[in-house]
């Protein structure tokens, strides 16, 4: 039986900021713990240094496809190792804009330079692709 009464019903809602604290992690070793800006410069890195769609544990938007550009053409890896950066990097909700591209090609590899503007602040971090 279907009832004929009307019901009003209130829901709120709350937005919560997750917490960073995260494991510290050196040389492949747990030591203590570490938040904030540490954090997400630890995240950074993880995912900076994670071929995406390589490892079942972490799901198709964790990580970063670098493979597939070793031999390409220098000008290309540039273009898109830039795009593909900002994509891996603004998944994180802490992250609110990847800028400041500097490229210095190297004998067979591309260094690329960037700041992160975060609800941190702003960090410059590096990361090296051979070609």
């Amino acid at each position: 039986m279907i009832p004929n009464t009307s019901m009003d019903v209130t829901v709120s809602t709350t937005d919560t900021i997750e917490t960073s604290k995260t494991y510290k992690i050196i040389s492949n070793t747990i030591q203590g713990y570490i938040d904030d800006n540490d954090a997400l410069l630890q995240a950074i890195y993880k995912v900076l240094n994670t071929e995406k769609y390589e490892y079942p544990i972490y799901s198709f938007s964790y990580g970063i496809e670098l493979e597939n550009l070793i031999g390409q053409d220098k000008l290309y890896v540039q273009m898109e190792l830039s795009r593909r950066i900002k994509e891996c990097l603004l998944e994180d909700e802490r992250i609110t804009s990847v800028e400041n591209f500097v490229f210095s090609f190297l004998k067979d590899s591309i260094l690329c330079i960037f700041d992160v503007v975060s609800i941190y602040g702003k960090n410059t971090i590096s990361k090296a692709v051979s070609t």
